[in-house]
């Protein structure tokens, strides 16, 4: 059968230059038939070829792109050279051992991730368009990465706005789940692929981990939002005088205080709390930090909601600066992919603004090369980290 054909109105050559995603707002026209979860052809509105890709009618990305040539067979051999392509980039990039295999629309697979922690895999399928190539995705990273176990963490919501279910669970024979690997420069860290954050930990933040301990030397630092201690360990690692850890979630408190056990480091406490007060009451009483990390969760989840976003980032922001003495340190972060770079840098100075400081950047820093930005798409340019002196 012939397959169908979409036609789009691709406002500002979006789609042409290179970004994956059509909207169900762009279709102009539909030729033949498909079933949710087929690979169709998408061309412009003059009938030029933009690509292949997946369609899926219940999700507001109606087709995302897999290869921009409409002639390419998209096949099992087409997905299982993806896969590959993806794996010897990572070990190109020196990777062996825990890292990202796969990053979705970065490695030309839309809808997938792999994450990779020690010798076993946690693997998501998020698009019903993917989860149509499961069987073809998980005999090719048991080809080329050769795990010694799979765990599919298939729990995320983004699956049931593509119409599939929540669920979770081995693919093939057990083995355990809770797992110790190295966060960047010989830090371990417990990691719980079963019931872990996401794929079980985050991998995306170990260049910036370590890029920490340039400032936190005999320092007394601060870690807000420490979810399971990553910044706050390689302080430690550092050598850093004293780390306190925050965070609103007790079990990321209780998993923060395991993994500094299981690095001996006893300069770091940690303690759950609602991170905006604590800051307001430090504020307050006088209490000050050399070193005050910042990496909350994403606060900008949807277009829609940056503008409440923005205002919740400068708060907090503004709030650790005047907590920070002169010739202290801001490390800032922001995961939120609709947070664009340029508009954290203006949230960051206004907040410093409003606190009378004046601040001086000496690093800045993104993903690491497992999590490649891919050019023409800035939603895979997520992750911003700024190490600010305070002036």
């Amino acid at each position: 059968m012939p397959q169908a054909r979409i036609y789009i109105i691709d406002t500002h050559d979006r789609v042409r230059n290179g970004h994956p995603w059509v909207f169900g707002t762009q279709v102009s026209k539909e030729e033949g038939n498909y079933q949710p979860g087929d690979i169709v052809q998408v061309y412009d509105a003059k009938h030029r070829p933009l690509g292949q890709g997946y369609i899926n009618p219940k999700s507001m990305i109606r087709v995302r792109l897999l290869t921009p040539h409409v002639q390419e067979r998209v096949n099992s051999a087409f997905i299982e050279a993806r896969i590959e392509r993806a794996w010897q980039h990572r070990l190109r990039m020196g990777y062996t051992g825990s890292c990202r295999v796969v990053f979705g629309e970065s490695d030309d697979l839309p809808g997938l991730v792999v994450d990779k922690f020690n010798e076993v895999l946690s693997v998501q399928f998020l698009t019903l368009g993917m989860e149509r190539w499961k069987d073809v995705v998980i005999a090719a990273l048991e080809r080329f990465v050769k795990p010694t176990g799979i765990y599919l963490r298939n729990d995320v919501p983004i699956r049931e706005k593509e119409g599939l279910p929540l669920e979770k669970g081995f693919a093939g024979k057990p083995f355990s789940t809770d797992l110790v690997i190295e966060d960047g420069d010989g830090v371990r860290m417990h990691v719980d692929v079963a019931g872990g954050q996401k794929t079980g930990h985050f991998l995306d933040q170990a260049l910036n981990h370590t890029a920490i301990q340039r400032i936190a030397r005999d320092r007394q630092v601060l870690d807000c939002f420490t979810h399971t201690g990553g910044f706050a360990l390689h302080a430690a690692k550092g050598g850093a005088r004293e780390v306190l850890g925050l965070d609103i979630s007790e079990e990321a408190v209780r998993m923060a205080t395991s993994n500094a056990e299981l690095n001996g480091f006893e300069q770091c406490t940690f303690k759950p709390t609602n991170v905006f007060d604590f800051l307001t009451d430090a504020d307050r009483t006088g209490k000050r930090w050399e070193v005050i990390i910042l990496d909350p969760p994403a606060f900008a989840k949807s277009k829609g909601a940056l503008e409440n976003a923005y205002r919740g980032y400068k708060e907090i922001n503004l709030r650790a600066l005047k907590c920070i003495p002169a010739g202290g340190y801001l490390v800032t972060c922001s995961c939120s992919q609709h947070m664009s770079p340029e508009l954290f840098r203006k949230m960051v100075a206004e907040a410093a603004r409003d606190a009378g400081r004046r601040l001086r950047e000496v690093y800045y820093g993104t993903q690491p090369p497992d999590h490649p930005i891919l050019w023409g798409v800035p939603e895979t340019h997520y992750l911003k980290c700024l190490m600010l002196e305070v002036r």
